[in-house]
């Protein structure tokens, strides 16, 4: 501004100089007007040009004005440019936070100072059923229909959070969202949702498990109770006291398998892998396997202790002269539960076929019984612990409920899977089904 002033004044004191030289007093005043107004009318041009750049021309555009126009122009270039790049900053900040919003786990909405919806997430949209494109600035409560959702939204403080029905909830797929408000801003307020389903259904799973638990060993304590009260209470003939005594050792025993069960499956779900360059042979593991699988059918069939013959039908194919790679005491509780629940399942004189085999990908276990077979919705939950098609049933032939969990638990840690294949008055197909890398040939 000083230099423009300065340029304006210097003109006006030449024009009176060269006015006054040539015409006097009048000359100098008409000189100073002339040089005045010529002035003016640069410096409108000037102006005129400024704008006409700042409205049109690039950033980058490089200016070809000298003095103080050009210093007055590159000052305002830098301007723009350090505000262009702050604000260009600020938008890639705004867009990386709504990413990072986006990539998190937990659903994000933001509520108006009405309750109305300005923004969600993706997470968020999917765990309430929100579509932003029909449900911008429509009121969160008219939505979200749940009692409880709506009974705590008109709360005062929101310091708690709350459990719903997730919207994807089906019959089948019971789904549980945890939902909080926080307040920001002028009345604003953040509404978090988080899938809590897997959390529901571990505790679930702990519920039913102490329950089970509890129930299967109150059943032989109840009956060593009695016997011991009974026997406490009333005089009992020699006969009748070794019958009673026989009787609690069956429910110790039966408490003792339940109990070496569970210490297992608990190994097996929280132990370290097992160990990859122990071998197993399996016909060695196979001899004793089938020697008690054998016993059992003797001991299940009442007969006395002096004629332990079988009452099955056993076929155990040879075995060819391999190793498996992995934790013997893990394959053979595994083998044996195998053989043992088809044993106590197949009626008397039924046939039991137990054998190793290789295809192209896998080194395969399978035990196949000519049993009373299990229906088809029971197949996909026979693994899970103390799940049982026929609960007396079970109970009558000694099983903890354990069995099947633990094998698909040792198959599963050695990198392979259980599968069972069943059709109700036809029997079942029990695998344990191995990577083919775990198969050693002996020689």
């Amino acid at each position: 501004m000083l230099v423009i002033v300065f340029e304006f004044v210097s003109w006006a004191v030449l024009a009176a100089i060269v006015g006054g030289w040539l015409a006097g007093l009048l000359g100098a005043l008409v000189f100073v007007f002339v040089a005045a107004t010529a002035h003016i009318c640069l410096l409108a041009w000037r102006s005129n040009r400024l704008l006409h750049w700042l409205r049109k021309t690039g950033l980058d555009h490089t200016l070809n004005w000298t003095g103080v126009w050009l210093e007055i122009g590159q000052r305002i270039q830098r301007l723009l440019q350090q505000r262009e790049k702050a604000t260009a900053d600020l938008e890639q900040r705004f867009q990386d936070f709504l990413q990072a919003i986006q990539a998190s786990p937990n659903g994000v909405i933001l509520l108006d100072d009405e309750g109305r919806i300005e923004w969600c997430n993706d997470t968020g949209s999917a765990h309430l059923g929100l579509d932003m494109q029909r449900d911008h600035l429509q009121h969160i409560v008219h939505l979200v229909r749940d009692p409880v959702f709506s009974k705590y939204y008109a709360q005062d403080t929101h310091k708690a959070e709350v459990v719903i029905d997730g919207r994807a909830a089906t019959l089948s797929k019971n789904i549980k969202l945890s939902v909080q408000l926080h307040a920001y801003g002028e009345g604003r307020q953040l509404l978090l949702t988080r899938d809590i389903t897997s959390l529901a259904q571990a505790d679930a799973m702990r519920r039913d498990f102490v329950a089970n638990v509890s129930h299967e060993i109150r059943t032989p304590l109840t009956v060593m109770s009695g016997f011991v009260e009974t026997m406490q209470a009333i005089p009992l003939e020699e006969d009748e006291r070794q019958r009673y005594l026989q009787m609690m050792s069956v429910q110790a025993e039966r408490m003792q398998s339940l109990v070496a069960d569970l210490l297992t499956l608990s190994q097996l779900e929280g132990g370290l892998p097992p160990r990859v360059q122990d071998r197993i042979s399996l016909p060695e593991l196979m001899g004793q396997v089938q020697s008690d699988a054998m016993a059992l059918s003797a001991v299940l069939s009442g007969q006395d202790s002096e004629d332990m013959s079988p009452v099955h039908d056993f076929k155990f194919d040879p075995v060819e002269d391999w190793s498996m790679m992995g934790a013997r005491s893990e394959i053979l509780s595994a083998v044996s539960n195998l053989v043992s629940n088809a044993v106590r399942y197949t009626p008397a004189g039924g046939r039991i076929c137990a054998r190793w085999y290789c295809d192209a990908d896998d080194l395969c276990f399978t035990v196949t019984d000519s049993g009373p077979g299990i229906a088809a919705e029971h197949l996909p939950r026979l693994s899970e612990r103390f799940y049982r098609v026929d609960r007396s049933r079970s109970r009558e032939t000694g099983g903890t409920g354990l069995g099947l969990a633990i094998s698909k638990h040792v198959a599963q840690r050695h990198g392979g899977e259980l599968r069972i294949e069943s059709v109700v008055g036809k029997g079942s197909t029990f695998s344990l089904v191995f990577p083919i890398s775990r198969l050693s040939v002996v020689g």
